[in-house]
């Protein structure tokens, strides 16, 4: 099993007076490049967690956005169980159950209502799946929301890679019969003392939008959107058919250094494709672009210590940031945002916004790699 200092590594949030720290966690394949091996060896845990638990029962997964959307999908795989995500994006004539995660810089949270409609009698559990789970209010808000809606005979678990709940609010999950599983145990009393102690001495780079580099872009087709309603087998075969139609463009050579890059809520087929490379003997990272501002330090034992400034490929008003960029032979942005020109449902942006969305990523990925490829899964 983990210990905390593989998974735990303590940042400073910025400009958040709610919590003043993060937890960045080094295997997740979020904010710190991670061997997309070692990211599915830790969801698979947490997967044989909630399956020891709940075998016999017919389960609803539901990964939050942004963080916990690849540990989510990789479950509902692992346990043949249907998945949705929560999102933060506009998704066009949709109607929403809201919620909201009261500590985080983007306060509220979205659940698609249609999807609810037709697993809620088909299902004897749902279950949420987070990176962390802290205090517990987030999951006591759309608890709430979802029982008002359907009634209280919904049962609920939370599954996590790390807890650090408190007595008190263990006590509050026991009340609503709210079950909960996880990894790894914390307490998260001197972390944001920790954080704080910290120096935001670290590099800061306010991407480019307008200087445009000729990047080679490539569109597949069959994607499937985690926003809705999926079934877990066949989203993994979607994957499978992304990585299939990718290995037909491009030659991998054993041992040539590759990065993936996921953008934001899209992570799982960025990892998913990563380990696909890792497995040809490729020396291979990933991580993703992400809302979450966070300071960035020179100081020792630090988790980032260079934060780039993009615009969101979802939605050219947002700022998105991507953190320690390495060097390496190739890279791989593989996004679902939509192309120029586009009518895709998830995401709103138009054509111009794209394009300097596009450029911010290209301008912070050149600053240390030369050979650069845009996948678009539509």
């Amino acid at each position: 099993m983990y210990i905390e200092k593989e998974l735990v590594a303590v940042a400073k949030r910025e400009n958040n007076r709610k919590r003043s720290y993060l937890v960045v966690n080094p295997l997740q394949g979020k904010h710190i490049p991670v061997r997309p091996n070692e990211a599915f060896k830790l969801f698979d845990t947490l997967a044989g967690i909630v399956g020891g638990a709940y075998g016999g029962e017919r389960l609803l997964v539901i990964g939050f956005a942004e963080t916990a959307t690849a540990i989510g999908a990789e479950v509902a795989i692992r346990l043949g169980e249907r998945y949705i995500q929560t999102t933060r994006e506009e998704i066009l004539q949709a109607e929403y159950i809201c919620f909201t995660e009261a500590h985080s810089h983007a306060v509220q949270q979205k659940l698609r209502k249609e999807a609810v409609d037709r697993a809620i009698g088909e299902v004897s559990r749902i279950v949420f799946i987070e990176d962390e789970v802290t205090t517990g209010n987030t999951i006591l808000s759309i608890v709430g929301e979802l029982e008002e809606r359907y009634g209280r005979n919904i049962r609920f678990a939370v599954a996590s890679i790390l807890n650090g709940m408190t007595e008190e609010h263990r006590k509050a999950f026991e009340e609503k019969g709210i079950r909960c599983h996880y990894i790894l145990k914390t307490c998260h009393e001197d972390y944001g003392g920790i954080a704080g102690r910290y120096t935001e001495n670290g590099s800061y780079e306010a991407c480019d939008t307008g200087r445009r580099y000729e990047v080679d872009e490539v569109r597949f087709t069959g994607w499937m959107d985690t926003r809705r309603l999926v079934d877990s087998g066949m989203y993994r075969k979607s994957c499978e058919k992304l990585w299939k139609d990718m290995e037909s463009v491009f030659h991998f050579e054993k041992d040539e250094r590759i990065l993936v890059v996921g953008t934001e809520e899209f992570m799982y087929p960025a990892l998913y494709v990563a380990a696909c490379i890792e497995k040809l003997g490729c020396g291979v990272r990933c991580h993703s672009t992400t809302r979450s501002p966070i300071a960035v330090s020179m100081d020792a034992g630090y988790p980032l210590r260079t934060r780039y400034e993009l615009r969101s490929m979802y939605d050219p008003a947002r700022v998105t940031y991507i953190y320690d960029i390495g060097s390496y032979d190739r890279v791989f942005v593989i996004t679902d945002a939509q192309a120029p020109g586009s009518t895709k449902e998830a995401g709103h942006d138009g054509s111009a916004g794209n394009v300097k969305a596009v450029n911010s990523l290209v301008n912070a990925l050149k600053k240390k790699n030369s050979e650069i490829h845009l996948i678009r899964w539509c």
